[in-house]
């Protein structure tokens, strides 16, 4: 593969003052309003290849912690990482300046790693340092291959792109500090999951799977990327409302007592009341979870004997993914499951227990659910 090929073999002109400035505003204000860090990239990766006319652009950020650079998106390629000294783009990192190279492979800081794995040929090269407001390098914006007759990049490449990287850096700053936010509130949210699965003597990974279960259930019904990242923040919280009940009736490795099985039940309804007053998309969420998610289709679940669609969707998830993992895994109370025995059970209960939708959902694609178990085994960080 070959930039004439992807290009169509069409050579372009060099854009003109009015079209870079119209350019620049078509996506200033989408990329000054934006948190999500891998639609951060695809936006500026769009705009430099547009702005330079790029076959392609490449927007690499700097991993301090592990001494890399990583992109997320680069037209069609999957996150790609790379030593933070390597190549062309760990030049204009450790220098502050950019590159400019018209013949790569006759550069010897050109590293052709990228290419072997893709398959691109890379022929011109421009590298332009990107800092934060404090000046601080925080990654590099990388076009690769000139599509105009001349094929190398100019001078005014330079400008352009520079003053691309000027003005998104703040941008990309304010999108890395969303994205490690949302990581600790991840990791905060699936400690306190943890909790009432470590109360219960119960496997550490449980409630990650059943997050991942979840999420995947939730794309499958056809719910929004939003929505499908909400279950799966909320749903690890499902049984937090076990922190209240006492060690004799959690931890009991033999069947509970009529009396002990309705102090049990009370769980869904602590739960409830722990996120119920909050404003928050994600914990208003993790209350509907936890007080419905023993709910069942037939109407006979606890704690309020919903049935249906009077089941909240996000509660007819989780307890599908919950129930399929926790048959899968030893408690303290029961062995596990044959996943033959698990499946027959799902099935038969599709409209009884589960809503049949999800289940025949669950049924058809069981082989990406079984990819998350393998992913997630107990013992696994």
């Amino acid at each position: 593969m070959n930039w004439e090929t992807l290009s169509g073999n069409k050579k372009l002109t060099e854009l003109q003052a009015e079209e870079i400035l119209e350019i620049m505003f078509d996506f200033a204000a989408k990329i000054a309003h934006e948190n999500n860090l891998n639609k951060l990239h695809l936006l500026m990766a769009d705009l430099g290849k547009k702005l330079i006319q790029a076959d392609r652009c490449t927007l690499w950020l700097v991993d301090e912690e592990r001494q890399l650079m990583w992109a997320k998106v680069a037209h069609g390629l999957d996150r790609i990482e790379v030593p933070i000294n390597a190549g062309l783009v760990g030049y204009a990192l450790s220098t502050g300046d950019p590159v400019v190279v018209n013949n790569a492979y006759n550069d010897p800081r050109f590293n052709p790693a990228v290419d072997k794995v893709t398959g691109y040929v890379t022929k011109s090269v421009l590298c332009i340092p990107i800092r934060n407001d404090k000046g601080q390098l925080i990654g590099v914006y990388q076009a690769i291959n000139k599509l105009t007759e001349q094929g190398t990049f100019t001078v005014k490449d330079v400008k352009h792109l520079s003053l691309a990287a000027s003005y998104t850096g703040q941008s990309i700053e304010k999108a890395m500090l969303y994205a490690e936010m949302i990581e600790t509130q991840k990791e905060i949210i699936f400690t306190m999951g943890e909790i009432s699965e470590n109360r219960s003597q119960e496997t550490g990974q449980h409630v990650k799977r059943v997050a991942k279960y979840s999420r995947l259930l939730a794309s499958l019904y056809g719910l929004s990327e939003e929505e499908c990242y909400i279950i799966e923040l909320a749903s690890p919280m499902h049984d937090i409302g076990k922190v209240s009940i006492p060690d004799e009736i959690l931890k009991k490795p033999g069947k509970l007592t009529p009396e002990e099985f309705e102090k049990m039940k009370t769980h869904a309804s602590v739960g409830y009341n722990i996120f119920r007053g909050s404003k928050r998309t994600i914990l208003q969420a993790a209350a509907i979870i936890a007080e419905q998610h023993h709910e069942r289709w037939d109407g006979r679940g606890y704690p309020n004997g919903l049935s249906g669609g009077d089941i909240h969707l996000y509660g007819r998830i989780t307890a599908l993914a919950d129930v399929f993992d926790a048959l899968g895994t030893a408690r303290v109370y029961k062995k596990q499951w044959s996943m033959e025995a698990i499946l027959r059970l799902i099935k038969e209960e599709g409209g009884k227990h589960f809503d049949p939708a999800l289940v025949d959902l669950f049924l058809t694609n069981f082989h990406l659910f079984l990819e998350i178990k393998n992913s997630y085994k107990d013992g696994n960080a």
